[in-house]
């Protein structure tokens, strides 16, 4: 009987592949191969990056120019201007949680998790989009209208950018393929900064934008003649803002299917071993008291609302307060090429000196240079000067909030090992605080200019308008990006802990695979025996 087992045994141990049969005799001398690092191609890297431009396309062009459309072009009423602005921001700010509530809900398919979402909102998207600058022919309806496609297109948008901006964290696992992947992702989000404004500058600086020299209508003695050329020239005007739109809106569909034939999702090893997602309530509630996180919204809120405050009423600020009427779609240009330029000089910098150090040196360059701008007399040259040395520190606020928040998710991943699937939250509150605090900065700064009497299509504006835009522009950003710069010194993850949390993580993800290949080999061990 003894025999008779004994060669049971072997035969069955003859049909085993040796490498099985020799794992399943001695698990403890089986030595796993260090794995390799997962490296990222350069075409890689520039897939994932060209998603990044139809947000800053579209959301410059906004940013910069929606304000001064309403007002002189579609002719609503700075009141009716303000609520529009402010409620499309608030409401943009409002559905990207509820868009990362959704994600987070989603289950993975063929294409990942995050790609669907990015592939059927972009045709829905441009649509919105295209109507936000199509005047509509009723007058009293309009502000409505406006109201309306501003919020869908802002909520499309977020349907893009949220799963876009979590994207991140699936593309490698590796902190410095992500990190230089964002600063791929960074230079092309600047350089679709500069097509916004170069698009949408140049086509409409070219058309005659009509201006009344009394809007009050004292001056208006020959009405036949001067209201059929002003009516001519408005028309003109609205259908350069068209163009414009459809241009913004190609590029904005070309960059998605760039996006999704070029870049796949990759799940972490530790993550596919969790039985069941974490409920959004519960990660939101461990997200929100993860402190790193708390501290880096908190600096990054107010120097965001810094430049958002500068984006949003430069146009006007140039047109009115300077007099540079036909030249701030160039000045503009100047701005966003000097930081796409700098970007790449950026990356090194902190690569070489640490986040934090950049942080410091590159937002606070931009006082001086708004201090100069709130003193100056009206110089077109020392005013492309200062756009030029501008541009530099918007480079450093483009580059460094995204490239550090991976960082604040790593450290969530060490101390909540269980908690996967929380990057959606992660991103949506990011963006969340950001954009409904530039809402109530963009509504108050309207509301500022009704009060101080501003004139829809004037040729030019009383005193106390173009002294409220000079401290929409200069003064009120000074202040928010010193206090930003010393909400930041709270922020606990300086270099010397981000190498220490890299190497811990590197470790889990090794346990994770070893654990995954051994159950594996159990499986298939017993499948077949």
């Amino acid at each position: 009987m003894a025999k008779g087992e004994g060669s049971e045994s072997g035969s069955a141990a003859g049909l085993l592949p040796t490498g099985i049969l020799q794992a399943a005799e001695r698990p403890a001398q089986v030595k796993k191969e260090p794995k390799k690092k997962q490296q990222l191609s350069i075409c890689n890297k520039l897939c994932y990056a060209v998603g990044g431009a139809p947000y800053q396309v579209t959301g410059c062009a906004l940013g910069f120019f929606l304000q001064i459309y309403l007002l002189d072009v579609a002719q609503v009423d700075p009141f009716s201007a303000s609520i529009i602005l402010f409620v499309g921001r608030a409401w943009d700010a409002f559905t990207d949680p509820l868009v990362g509530f959704c994600i987070s809900k989603s289950s993975w398919t063929r294409l990942g998790r995050l790609m669907p979402w990015i592939i059927f909102s972009t045709p829905l998207a441009i649509i919105a989009y295209f109507l936000i600058w199509f005047v509509p022919d009723f007058p009293q309806g309009q502000a409505l209208w406006y109201l309306l496609f501003y919020c869908l297109f802002e909520t499309l948008v977020t349907c893009f950018h949220v799963p876009y901006s979590a994207l991140t964290m699936f593309i490698s696992t590796e902190q410095s393929e992500r990190d230089s992947a964002t600063a791929y992702r960074m230079t092309v989000e600047v350089l679709g900064t500069v097509l916004g404004t170069a698009i949408q500058g140049q086509i409409v600086g070219q058309a005659d934008t009509p201006c009344l020299q009394d809007p009050n209508g004292s001056a208006l003695a020959s009405e036949g003649t001067n209201h059929t050329q002003s009516a001519t020239s408005l028309k003109e005007t609205q259908n350069a803002y068209l163009l414009a739109a459809g241009v913004i809106a190609s590029i904005y569909v070309i960059c998605a299917v760039i996006l999704t034939l070029g870049v796949r999702e990759q799940r972490e090893p530790y993550e596919t071993q969790q039985a069941e997602p974490m409920s959004f309530f519960r990660g939101l509630r461990l997200v929100m008291s993860h402190g790193p996180y708390v501290k880096l919204i908190a600096g990054f809120l107010f120097t965001s609302l810094a430049f958002m405050l500068v984006e949003g009423n430069f146009a006007l600020f140039c047109t009115y307060t300077l007099g540079f009427r036909n030249e701030f779609q160039n000045l503009l240009l100047a701005i966003m090429l000097s930081a796409t330029f700098t970007i790449p000089i950026w990356q090194w910098f902190l690569t070489r000196f640490g986040k934090k150090t950049a942080v410091y040196i590159g937002i606070s360059s931009a006082v001086p240079f708004l201090i100069l701008v709130a003193f100056m007399k009206s110089n077109l040259i020392i005013t492309y000067v200062v756009a030029v040395a501008a541009g530099i520190s918007v480079a450093a606020a483009f580059l460094l909030p995204w490239s550090m928040l991976p960082d604040v998710i790593d450290d969530f991943h060490l101390k909540q090992p269980q908690s996967h699937g929380t990057e959606p939250i992660f991103f949506s509150f990011y963006v969340f605080f950001t954009k409904f605090a530039s809402g109530v900065s963009l509504g108050i700064s309207t509301l500022s200019l009704d009060f101080a009497g501003y004139q829809t299509r004037g040729c030019s504006q009383p005193a106390r308008v173009k002294f409220t835009l000079k401290m929409l522009v200069t003064i009120a950003p000074i202040v928010l990006i010193l206090l930003g710069l010393l909400l930041f010194k709270l922020y606990p993850i300086d270099e010397e802990k981000r190498r220490q949390n890299k190497k811990d993580l590197q470790a889990l993800r090794e346990e994770a695979s070893s654990s995954g290949c051994s159950d594996t080999d159990s499986t298939e061990l017993a499948r077949i025996l």
